[in-house]
């Protein structure tokens, strides 16, 4: 009963898969690592990411200078927030420093204009930061099970060919080929299946870092138009 336990286990079929379909396995081993990896690198990247935008968000309004929110911002290296502030305060500065030159002079407009597309400018490069390595989980889930799929085919056309060359067709000669060639398919969506769920869960809380971003740069567009005004 052993041995036949151990004839017919998981590990066996796959070492005794034809060379095409231990190809198949070894690409899908190496989908599975990489696409786990980024999946723990992202998740821990993102719970930085949340902490540092909670705690730089409530910094900024309890700041009544922005020069200490800008000393203070070197220590936020994770949260795109403090990006987005020093990419617009050199900008801010020098606004502030042409009114103490001219006292009373009108705010200048096109300064603003320049604040924004900074601001757009950073705030789509740490997004992409962000994401960076991240579609690899979706192409993985998309090709995976085809991959797996591939693999099966290729496993069963073989068990046939050796079924013409045997010159028998019963249960006996045909499952074992069959079932090896099967795991293919079992792996492509063991692969498949964590990279979606993890890719979709890392889009989600993207997104939602995404509108932070958003909301703070209306803030600071806000902040630093009355200032200057």
């Amino acid at each position: 009963m052993n041995e036949l336990a151990l004839d017919t286990g998981l590990w066996h079929m796959m070492t005794n898969a034809g060379p095409m379909v231990k190809l198949v396995l070894l690409l899908l081993l190496g989908f599975s690592i990489l696409s786990w990896a980024i999946i723990i690198n992202k998740l821990l990247l993102l719970k930085k990411v949340e902490a540092e935008t909670s705690a730089f968000y409530d910094l900024f309004w309890k700041k009544e200078q922005l020069e200490q929110v800008a000393a203070a911002a070197r220590n936020y290296k994770r949260t795109p927030l403090s990006h987005l502030f020093m990419a617009v305060y050199s900008e801010f500065s020098t606004e502030i420093k042409a009114d103490r030159q001219e006292p009373g002079r009108p705010g200048d407009r096109r300064s603003i204009d320049r604040m924004q597309r900074l601001l757009k400018k950073t705030g789509a490069k740490e997004l992409a930061r962000i994401e960076y390595a991240v579609p690899f989980l979706a192409t993985s889930g998309n090709t995976a099970p085809f991959i797996g799929l591939f693999g099966t085919v290729w496993g069963i056309m073989n068990s046939f060919r050796s079924i013409g060359a045997k010159g028998a067709a019963n249960l006996a000669v045909v499952a074992p080929g069959i079932s090896e060639a099967l795991v293919a398919t079992a792996m492509g969506l063991l692969v498949a299946i964590p990279a979606v769920v993890g890719y979709n869960f890392i889009v989600s809380r993207t997104a939602r870092v995404a509108a932070e971003m958003e909301n703070f740069t209306s803030d600071l567009i806000n902040v630093f138009e009355k200032k200057i005004r």
